[in-house]
Order: structure tokens, then sequence, then C-alpha cells
């Protein structure tokens, strides 16, 4: 894909500038269409109402690919892969992970041990208690 590697950032800039395009479009079909008004003011008798650019076209984003550019190296996407994966064994992600609702996916009581909740297995999205003392509104 033609986005393959870009951050969320350079995706956002890309959406931006395209946007930016169409505005500015918008804005030079808005002096033509006054140039023209001032030109011949019989002729213009069409709603004022009508946009010229109503919409981000396939042509905007193009225009706006042709400056953008990767702020993340595929080295950075490696290290930042290499990282993740050794944090997730090192928290045992995916071992002992279960909602509050469901049963552990692999033995014991679905917390792993230092967590919140892991003695009593409700672990930190337990319902709370139906007594309303819990309620910041009451």
């Amino acid at each position: 894909r033609v986005t393959k590697g870009f951050s969320g950032a350079d995706i956002t800039e890309i959406c931006q500038r395209a946007a930016k395009y169409a505005i500015r479009e918008n804005i030079e079909a808005d002096i033509e269409r006054e140039r023209e008004r001032e030109a011949n003011p019989e002729a213009m008798e069409e709603d004022d109402a009508v946009d010229a650019v109503p919409e981000l076209t396939r042509a905007h984003f193009e225009e706006s690919m042709k400056f953008a550019r990767r702020s993340v190296s595929d080295a950075d996407i490696r290290k930042y892969a290499a990282f993740s994966q050794t944090l997730q064994q090192s928290r045992g992600f995916g071992s002992d992970f279960r909602f509050g609702d469901r049963p552990a996916t692999a033995g014991g009581d679905g917390a792993a041990a230092g967590t919140p909740g892991a003695a009593g297995g409700a672990g930190a999205f337990a319902a709370p208690a139906e007594d309303g003392d819990d309620d910041l509104y009451d």
C-alpha cells in the first residue's frame, strides 16, 4: 500500500494537506466566480450556495502524497516491534489474560501475580458494590 510504514501522525498530515488543497481550490473557484460576476453581472443568475469543491477527492490526496514523508524508518519499526515483543513476554501478556466476566485462558484465576484483583479473581474491572457507596453522584 501507499501508506505502508507511515505513522498515524504522517497520515494525519497527509489528510490535513489534502483538506487544505480542497479549501484552496474552493477559494480559487470563488474568486473566479466573483470575477465572472463582475465582468458580466446579468449572466450570473445561478445559486450562490453551490459549492464548487464540495468534498475531498482522490486528486486532493494524490497531490498531498507528492509531499508525504515517513517519519519512522524501517529500522525504527523493527526496534519498536522487538521492544513490544520483549515487553509482552516480560509481563506474561497473553498467558493469563482474561476479562472480568470470562474464565482464564491458561489456568489459574486469570490474574497474574501482583496485578490488581489477583487474589480475589475479580480484577480491576469488577462491578461496584450494590450498596451504592461507590456511586459518585449519590
